[in-house]
């Protein structure tokens, strides 16, 4: 799913929970950096509203005055000004937008920050639960809802306010009794919004959760579009988008008829107030209570105390996305990572010894289901050593436990005797070097996907790096070398050659232990020897924990672990454990005989 998707998710549960003045409360703190800017923006919004009340009353004066008097060159004085404060307003409108905008992409880029190093700061295990959609929305979507609360809504709502109370002060001035009749009508009109919007937002939401669910099923078609021709699916495929279309249809005319009625019936009371200030104006014109130039400056007023109504009507929507967004926002923010680095922390300057599992527990999901029942495993130092088993036999956990991307709940591991727990995470993992069965290449060249733009990765250890892994032979080739871009997720690379990437990657950072998890899997044999080779050069001297389903890839290896169902089952070389006939050798040759029960050559 992309992040348009996720831009109109229902909020969840935990996120409803929160308070809106708790959660905008959180966001605060990021205004005290702007406000000045933010003040000098009050200032110019109030400034250029009081003018835009002001010619009004100009008006007033060109009907009583200039025109009843015949004055003709006092009526250009006053078209005159009128244009002039005309000028101003947009003038002081314009600064006012650009400085806003400004202080308002400010406080995003502070906020996104915020956001993203707090990201960077959680445990894996969020990152498990959490999609990376869910995730790009919150960065991107929510912040920009903010960021048109900010700069947008709120500033409206502020210089409507202004706006109203201005319309109506001078009202009361000009003519208390027109302004009081006038006054009158306005309860029946904030009923009216009231109950508009009490209404028609459940709907609002529902269409925006329709619409989420028809851009999901449409990116989820569009991308599988080939196996949906292979298999004769498309009357499937237009069934299931026609009726997600009809669902949001319902809910669309309900909505649109409600908005409808809404604006219809809020221009009927707009003409009502016009029609009483003629109606009242003409009997007090008699009895020289109020003047032409007096009604004509009410109708005016009525006008423009109009326009905040369409307004707040078309931001409700923001607002409520920005509510919901700041819920998000804080959910996130509140979200504490659930492994921490010791108080004081043991320096560890790179493995002498050796890596110790003693007694290791563990369960994702903190239950019985355990991924590793009683593991206790030692890793000399220099040493080559293969974890061997069945997908889901507790692998890549030993990985991830090693790593520290989670914590055993019972048992320990240790380096050089160590407690990693006892160690910042950090200077852990710059002691080692992962290599993935899913390449992960970056936006960038060749050079900075290897490097990965470490200050202390010289440009003269990448080149050598991946000479090393003989990733050289196709950087050679490429049109600018180790300038080439790489494309999205490497795909102007093959998937041999963005292995060999990552070797390189791996070798520059020169790792005291090399961590390979299911490294050759998904290559052809040819490229599989090349490969093989790199490998080869990249765990000399040493200390390598290497996982891999084809057993062919760890016959050399110094130690062979075999992990079965969370428990560590068997070890030895490779000979040994075929000479014990046990699981591994069941594995082994499982793998190897060909259809006709002969070995083959391996």
């Amino acid at each position: 799913m992309t992040g348009d998707i996720y831009e109109n998710e229902i909020i969840s549960p935990e996120e409803q929970a929160i308070k809106s003045r708790k959660a905008f409360a959180k966001l605060l703190p990021l205004l005290k950096d702007h406000v000045w800017p933010l003040l000098v923006c009050l200032f110019l919004l109030a400034t250029g509203t009081l003018l835009s009340i002001y010619w009004p009353i100009l008006l007033k004066r060109a009907l009583d005055v200039d025109i009843k008097n015949g004055d003709f060159r006092g009526l250009m004085y006053t078209v005159l000004m009128i244009g002039a404060i005309q000028v101003v307003t947009l003038v002081l409108q314009y600064i006012q937008r650009i400085k806003l905008e400004i202080v308002g992409q400010n406080i995003m880029v502070d906020l996104k920050r915020k956001l993203f190093n707090h990201i960077l700061s959680l445990d894996v295990a969020f990152f498990d639960k959490n999609p990376v959609g869910r995730l790009m929305a919150r960065v991107e979507s929510d912040t920009e809802s903010l960021r048109m609360l900010f700069t947008n809504t709120v500033v409206l709502l502020i210089g409507d306010i202004i706006l109203v109370t201005g319309i109506f002060a001078v009202m009361f001035y000009y003519s208390w009794r027109l302004a009081l009749i006038l006054v009158m009508i306005v309860p029946i009109v904030a009923i009216l919004i009231f109950f508009f919007e009490r209404k028609t937002t459940p709907r609002f939401f529902e269409v925006r959760k329709k619409m989420a669910e028809i851009t999901a099923q449409l990116t989820e078609f569009l991308h599988g579009m080939s196996i949906i021709q292979i298999f004769h699916r498309g009357a499937y495929a237009r069934g299931r988008v026609n009726r997600a279309n009809e669902l949001k249809f319902k809910d669309d005319v309900y909505v649109n008829i409600g908005v409808i009625l809404f604006f219809n019936t809020v221009f009927f009371f707009e003409y009502v107030m016009i029609g009483l200030v003629l109606f009242f104006g003409v009997l007090w014109i008699k009895s020289g209570v109020i003047t032409v130039g007096t009604i004509g400056m009410f109708i005016i007023l009525i006008w423009r105390s109009f326009d905040p109504i369409w307004r707040t009507s078309e931001q409700l929507a923001t607002i409520q996305k920005a509510i919901a967004g700041a819920k998000r926002i804080f959910a996130l923010l509140s979200t504490e990572p659930k492994l921490r680095d010791s108080e004081k922390p043991i320096s560890w300057n790179g493995l002498k010894k050796d890596i110790r599992f003693e007694n290791v527990w563990f369960s994702y999901t903190n239950d019985d289901h355990w991924a590793l029942r009683d593991v206790s495993l030692e890793i000399p130092v220099g040493k080559r050593v293969a974890l061997a088993g069945v997908t889901g036999g507790g692998k890549t956990t030993v990985i991830s436990l090693l790593l520290r991307f989670y914590d055993p709940q019972k048992g320990r591991i240790t380096v050089d005797g160590i407690d990693i727990r006892d160690i910042a995470r950090a200077e852990l993992r710059q002691r080692f070097a992962l290599v993935l069965q899913d390449i992960i290449l970056f936006p960038g060249d060749v050079r900075s996907n290897i490097s990965l733009e470490s200050m202390y990765i010289p440009r003269e250890r990448v080149m050598a790096s991946a000479t090393t892994v003989q990733a050289d032979r196709f950087i050679s080739r490429l049109p600018d070398k180790y300038g080439t871009q790489v494309s999205e997720k490497g795909a102007n690379f093959s998937r041999g050659e963005r292995q060999l990437l990552s070797f390189a990657r791996a070798l520059a950072i020169d790792p005291d232990v090399l961590v390979l998890d299911e490294a050759t899997s998904s290559v052809d044999p040819e490229t599989e020897r090349t490969i093989q080779e790199s490998l080869k050069r990249l765990m000399v001297g040493r200390t390598s924990l290497i996982i891999a389903h084809r057993l062919s890839t760890i016959l050399d290896v110094d130690e062979i672990m075999v992990i079965r169902r969370g428990e560590l089952v068997e070890r030895g070389t490779h000979t040994e454990l075929i000479l014990k006939n046990g699981y591994y050798s069941k594995l082994f040759h499982l793998q190897f005989k060909n259809r006709n029960g002969v070995m083959a050559n391996v």
